[in-house]
C-alpha cells in the first residue's frame, strides 16, 4: 500500500459529487484517483484529475486501488461491498451499510478475516449540534437525564423521481434518516431495553415510508427519534431534558448547506455556526445560548485513513451498524403489529 489510500468513488449522484468527493479530496491520507460514472464524464468538471471508470467490475478486477467508497442505491450496497472486500480493498459504504443486518454481519466477518477496514458513512456523528449535545451530557449540565427528542423534519410534499421513493429494497425515510438518528442515540446511550415505532406513508400515492416516530426505552430515560416530509413549521432538532434543566436546538448543521453551495471543506472556519443559531440552555436560575461546537465531517475520512494504516482504531464499526439495522428492522415489525419490541426479541 502506498502512503495514501488510492481511492475510487463508486457512483456519482448528488451525495457523491457534493459531499463524498470533496471530503475525499481534502483528506491527507486519501488520494481520490477514480470515479465510476457509467453515463458521461460529468465528474471531470469538478474532479479533472480522476480516472473515469465505466463499471464496478473494473474496480474490483484491478489491484491499484486501496479504498472503495460506495454511494449507489441501498440495494447494491451489500453485493458491491462484498465484492470489493473479496478483491482485497478497504470499503466505505454510504448509510445504511446494507439493507439487512445479516448482510452486514457477513461483511464484518469478511473484513475481519482479510484484515480490511469496512465502515459506513455515519457523518452525522460529526454534526455540530450532536457534538454539542454530547458535551452537555459529558459536563453533566442537566444532571440526571430523563428524555431526548431528536427530529429531522422537512417539507417535501411532492414525490421526486428518486429511487428512495420507489419500490426497491431499503427505500423510504426510515432507512435514509432513521439510520442517522438511531445511530446517534445508540452511540451516546447504548442499546435500548425496548422500542416502539410508528412508520407511515403520509403523502398521496407514495410507495415508500415518509414518516417515522420511534421511541427507545432505557428505563428511567427515554429517547424519541422522528422524521417526516410534511413538516412546514419549526421543530427542534434536539430537545434534551434533565432534572436540572433542558437544552433545545433548532436548525440543521451548517455543513450540508455549505456542501450544496460548493464550498470546499477546508480551513478552521469550516462547520462554524453563527451565534444566532446557537441552542439554548434552560437552567433553574438562568437561560442562555449555548455555543455550538463546529461540526466536522472531515473527521470521518481522516479516521478511515488512520485505521487503514494501523494508526488508530476505527470509529464507525460494522457491529455498531448491525445494532442500528436490527433496531430499524424491529421498528418496522413494531409498527406493523402495533406493539413494543424488546432487546431480547430484536437482537440488537
Amino acid at each position: 500500500m502506498s502512503k495514501t489510500l488510492k481511492t475510487v468513488l463508486v457512483g456519482y449522484g448528488s451525495v457523491a459529487e457534493k459531499m463524498h468527493g470533496p471530503l475525499l479530496e481534502v483528506c491527507e491520507g486519501i488520494d481520490l484517483v477514480g470515479i465510476v460514472e457509467r453515463s458521461g464524464n460529468r465528474c471531470l468538471e469538478k474532479f479533472p484529475d480522476v480516472e473515469v471508470l465505466k463499471s464496478f467490475d473494473e474496480v474490483v478486477s484491478r489491484d491499484d486501488f486501496d479504498l472503495v467508497v460506495i454511494t449507489t442505491p441501498n440495494e447494491y450496497h451489500f453485493p458491491m461491498a462484498k465484492a470489493a472486500l473479496e478483491s482485497g480493498k478497504h470499503v466505505v459504504v454510504d448509510k445504511p451499510v446494507t439493507v439487512f443486518a445479516e448482510e452486514a454481519e457477513e461483511l464484518d466477518k469478511l473484513a475481519k478475516a482479510k484484515g480490511l477496514v469496512c465502515s459506513v458513512f455515519q457523518n452525522r456523528r460529526y454534526d455540530g449540534d450532536f457534538m454539542t449535545l454530547q458535551e452537555i451530557i459529558q459536563r453533566d449540565l442537566l444532571e440526571e437525564l430523563v428524555y431526548l427528542e431528536s427530529h429531522f423534519d422537512r417539507f417535501r410534499p411532492i414525490l421526486r423521481d428518486n429511487w428512495r421513493d420507489q419500490d426497491v429494497p431499503g427505500n423510504g425515510v426510515t432507512y435514509d434518516l432513521g439510520t442517522h438518528l438511531i445511530d446517534q442515540v445508540v452511540l451516546e446511550f447504548g442499546a435500548p431495553n425496548s422500542i416502539n415505532a410508528d412508520i407511515r406513508k403520509q403523502r398521496t400515492n407514495t410507495i415508500a415510508d415518509d414518516y417515522f416516530d420511534i421511541t427507545m426505552d432505557f428505563g428511567s430515560f427515554k429517547a424519541r427519534v422522528t422524521a417526516g416530509v410534511l413538516v412546514n413549521a419549526p421543530t427542534p432538532k434536539f430537545l434534551l431534558l434533565g432534572k436540572k434543566g433542558s437544552y433545545q436546538k433548532f436548525g440543521l448543521d451548517v455543513q450540508e448547506a455549505a456542501f450544496k453551495e460548493g464550498i470546499k471543506p477546508e480551513g478552521e472556519d469550516w462547520g462554524v455556526e453563527s451565534m444566532e443559531k446557537f441552542g439554548t440552555l434552560y437552567l433553574e436560575e438562568e437561560s442562555r445560548p449555548y455555543p455550538t461546537i463546529p461540526g466536522d465531517y472531515r473527521i470521518f475520512y481522516d479516521n478511515i485513513a488512520d485505521a487503514a494504516f494501523g494508526k488508530a482504531e476505527l470509529k464507525v464499526t460494522l457491529p455498531q451498524a448491525i445494532s442500528v439495522l436490527r433496531i430499524i428492522e424491529a421498528s418496522f415489525l413494531s409498527s406493523k403489529e402495533n406493539r413494543s419490541i424488546s432487546q431480547e426479541e430484536g437482537g440488537w
